[in-house]
Formats: C-alpha cells, sequence, structure tokens
C-alpha cells in the first residue's frame, strides 16, 4: 500500500489522464468481452431469454409466469456441438476464411510493396498517382461493396457488359462457391492495398539513402538492393502490416456479406458472418454467436503469439 501511495504521489497526473481511457475500455470493450465469454457457456437464445412469460388476459390484466424453457449453464457444450459440426457450417466457414485471409494478405501485401517502390522513386506526376491510389481506402467499406455488386451483377455489369461485348456469354458470378469467393477476394484487395502501399512507402522512406550508395559503390545491382537493403529496412514495418492485415482480413465482415451475403447457400460464409447469422437470422441464437467469437478471439491469439514468437526466433525485436 505504501508503494502504490508513493506511486500516485510521484506520478498522480499519469494516473488522472489514463483512468478516463481505463473506465471508457472497460465499459465499451472489456465489459462485453466478458460477457460474451460467460454467455458462451450458456444456451441463452432469443426464446429463453427471459426468465418469464407474461400475457395479458381478457380483462386488461398481464399474469406473468416462470419460462419453462429458461436458458441455463452448460458448460463445454456450446463449443462441442460447433467443433464436431453438430450445429452450424465451422469447418467449412474455417477453410474458407483461411483461403479468404490468405489470399488477401498475400495480394495486399505484394501489390502494396510493389505500387510503394514505384512510387519512391522520382516519378512525373507522383503525388497526383498516390492520391489516386489512396482513394480505395478513403471509402467507406459498404459504399464499396455495393459499387462492386454492380460491376459484377449478371444483367447490368460492367463485367458481363466486356463480356457480352466480345462476344460471350453473360455470367452469374454469384452462383458458384469459388467465383463468388474471387470476386470478394477482388474487392477486398482492392480495398485494401492502399494502406499496405502507404505503410511500406513510410518504411522506404525512413531508410537511409547511404545504404543504398554503399550498396552501389559495392557493386550491388537494383535486385540485390533490394533484397538486402530494403527488404530488411522495412521488416519491422512488414511486420506490424501483416499483423494488422491479417486480423482486420480475418474479419471482415462488410464485404462478404454485402456482395454475397455468404452466398450461395452459406458456402462463402466466413467465421464472422457465420456469427453474425447465428445472433440475428432464424432463432437468434446468441450463446452460439458468442461461441464463435470466442472461438474467433482464441484463433487471432494464438496466431498473433505464434507470429510473435517466429519473428523472435528470427531476430526481429518486435
Amino acid at each position: 500500500m505504501t508503494k502504490l501511495k508513493k506511486t500516485w504521489d510521484r506520478y498522480w497526473y499519469a494516473w488522472v489522464m489514463v483512468i478516463p481511457v481505463v473506465v471508457v475500455l472497460a465499459l465499451l470493450v472489456f465489459w462485453p468481452l466478458v460477457q460474451g465469454i460467460w454467455m458462451s457457456f450458456t444456451n441463452i437464445n432469443e426464446a429463453n431469454q427471459v426468465a418469464e412469460i407474461c400475457t395479458k388476459t381478457l380483462g386488461g390484466d398481464t399474469t406473468c409466469a416462470p419460462n419453462p424453457s429458461q436458458w441455463q449453464y452448460v458448460g463445454l457444450g456450446n463449443y462441442v456441438e460447433l467443433l464436431t459440426g453438430q450445429v452450424g457450417e465451422f469447418w467449412h466457414q474455417f477453410m474458407i476464411t483461411l483461403i479468404w485471409t490468405v489470399t488477401c494478405v498475400f495480394f495486399h501485401y505484394s501489390l502494396g510493396l510493389l505500387l510503394a517502390v514505384t512510387l519512391n522513386r522520382t516519378l512525373k506526376g507522383r503525388g497526383i498517382y498516390r492520391i489516386m491510389l489512396i482513394l480505395p481506402w478513403a471509402v467507406p467499406a459498404f459504399v464499396t461493396a455495393f459499387a462492386w455488386r454492380f460491376i459484377f451483377a449478371r444483367d447490368a455489369g460492367v463485367v458481363n457488359g466486356i463480356i457480352v461485348a466480345l462476344g460471350g456469354q453473360p455470367q452469374d458470378f454469384f452462383a458458384n462457391t469459388w467465383s463468388a469467393l474471387a470476386c470478394v477476394i477482388v474487392v477486398n484487395v482492392w480495398l485494401g492495398v492502399p494502406f499496405m502501399m502507404v505503410a511500406l512507402l513510410g518504411g522506404m522512406q525512413s531508410i537511409s539513402a547511404d545504404l543504398y550508395e554503399a550498396a552501389e559503390m559495392d557493386g550491388a545491382n537494383p535486385w540485390q538492393r533490394f533484397w538486402n537493403v530494403t527488404m530488411p529496412g522495412l521488416a519491422p514495418v512488414s511486420a506490424s502490416v501483416i499483423l494488422l492485415g491479417t486480423i482486420w482480413t480475418f474479419n471482415m465482415f462488410p464485404i462478404i456479406f454485402l456482395i454475397t451475403r455468404g452466398g450461395p447457400a452459406g458456402s462463402t460464409d466466413i467465421l464472422v458472418t457465420g456469427a453474425y447469422k447465428a445472433a440475428f437470422e432464424g432463432l437468434r441464437n446468441y450463446s452460439l454467436a458468442s461461441t464463435y467469437g470466442v472461438v474467433i478471439l482464441s484463433i487471432l491469439v494464438v496466431y498473433s503469439i505464434g507470429y510473435r514468437f517466429f519473428l523472435r526466433k528470427q531476430g526481429e525485436v518486435w
């Protein structure tokens, strides 16, 4: 207690500034998180969430009786049912989520790096190109989703218009699992590349020009300078943006939901859209949705810890 009092006396101004943030985080983040974890151990849904069922009599009076199907604690039952496939389509959604995430992050990083290298050079109109390439990032995701859904539409879509003009037959891109998934991947890549480009461009501009001059004096060609100077210099930035990009893409709800709605027949659902449908479609199963949420959180925590361990093993301090 004495040590705590000394800390308060010495750093009271820091505590005063931190406490409001902690309170807001506790109310908006930690309490809902704890509540969601608790709900995943119950069977609460739309039908049994109330303790009493109240009805009005013909005389206008209201009578209440205990709800015979009131929710109760079920332990790990939800997790067993979800992971064994008794409810939901967890493993199919998990596979689609992995394909979606790995493909999107690969193209985010590779295309972002390519554009960053290009814009880092002396180029006429470079400022205009930068602004144009950042625009997709500035557009709200739901606007992007609606615009691209129209582009890929079967009857009036731009893509099918080009196909018909070239003598082909219009295609229903959303009628097949893999074509629908390819469409949403294209949209998400278009949406996510600007972030990678801006972050990597900033990282490149922080690399000392002396390193490039020294490498050039040693006879290194452009590819060698890129691989031995640029890439090591970008390692800290790359580690951060790949981790953030993976987490964001893994949880990217609006693109999937607004373009395909998980179709056809739920085959392009990822884990977050599966959680949404459990909570808000049909008989709203809040406990199943919470279970989805806890599993998603667990996967991302394990990935983050493993990713950090891998970087440390490679000699990266992060």
